[in-house]
């Protein structure tokens, strides 16, 4: 018998989801690295309790899926479609509207049909996004300039940055996620950090890491400004970026718009390899 099970919180739920999640670690890393936040900090994200929940059928756990407000819900991958219809309807409990919801995409599909079934309103498909994991890296070389790390006169750069890459690949989510909130998590992070490329001591490229997995870590947001592009500096940066982390950890996860095929074409040529893809869904 199919059933949802809402944990009480980021332990809780490792504890039942975890094994599930960790199977398939990069199609999850989202799920896994946002639940090790919520393990140091419940709140860090900062309008109400997380939203938590397991599907099973019987003992077998065959989906999950969690939310920290105001943003979307996200979901795992699904061992049977019988699944989404439990987890739409404790969803609609539990919280009554959502913004939108992200997920592998025959999942994130029947989600946001029996979200609109059952809620009202209409989904609209906001972006595709592709999966990525490195468990090696080749950095490009001859590409002008060095990483460096993140510096406290860094941040009004940063947070300008961070708007702008939030305007062009996330603008859903400019006015759920302020850029500075995004810096003070990622600072806070005892994982994570922000890195730039440097060209005769400008900046010129920006990237961050953090919200470990157990085996892994997530990369991004990464961001050039529109006229400094075509350089190689993204590339340099995330090569270089990429094998310092893997001398940590064994993979590195990150997301990439489907609708970008240069991030596409230079993440694979340092060492990051397709896993899936999962769809961002938003609910009018």
């Amino acid at each position: 018998m199919i059933q949802v099970r809402r944990p009480p919180d980021a332990r809780s739920f490792l504890a039942g989801a975890g094994p599930f999640l960790t199977k398939r670690e990069a199609e999850h890393n989202l799920l896994l690295g946002i639940s090790s936040s919520l393990l140091r900090d419940p709140s860090p994200f900062g309008e109400g309790p997380a939203y938590f929940a397991i599907v099973e059928d019987d003992d077998r756990v065959i989906g999950a899926a969690l939310r920290t407000p105001p943003h979307n819900v996200v979901l795992s991958e699904t061992e049977d479609p019988g699944a989404i219809g439990p987890l739409v309807l404790d969803a609609h409990e539990a919280m009554g509207s959502l913004p939108g919801m992200l997920g592998p995409s025959l999942a994130a599909a029947a989600f946001a049909r029996g979200w609109c079934e059952l809620a009202g309103g209409a989904a609209t498909r906001r972006m595709a996004n592709r999966i990525y994991r490195a468990s090696s890296a080749t950095p490009p070389r001859g590409v002008l300039g060095a990483m460096r790390a993140y510096r406290e006169d860094d941040r009004d750069l940063t947070i300008r940055w961070l708007d702008a890459f939030v305007r062009e690949a996330l603008p859903d989510e400019a006015m759920d996620d302020p850029s500075a909130d995004m810096l003070r998590r990622r600072l806070a992070d005892p994982d994570g950090d922000v890195r730039f490329w440097d060209v005769d001591g400008t900046p010129v490229s920006l990237a961050s890491f953090g919200q470990r997995t157990p085996n892994g870590i997530r990369v991004g947001p990464v961001y050039t400004p529109p006229g400094l592009r075509g350089n190689g500096y993204a590339s340099g940066l995330v090569g270089q970026m990429t094998a310092e982390l893997l001398a940590l950890h064994r993979f590195c996860f990150l997301f990439t718009d489907l609708a970008n095929p240069t991030a596409n074409t230079i993440y694979r040529r340092i060492g990051y390899e397709a896993v899936s893809d999962v769809e961002h869904y938003a609910f009018v």
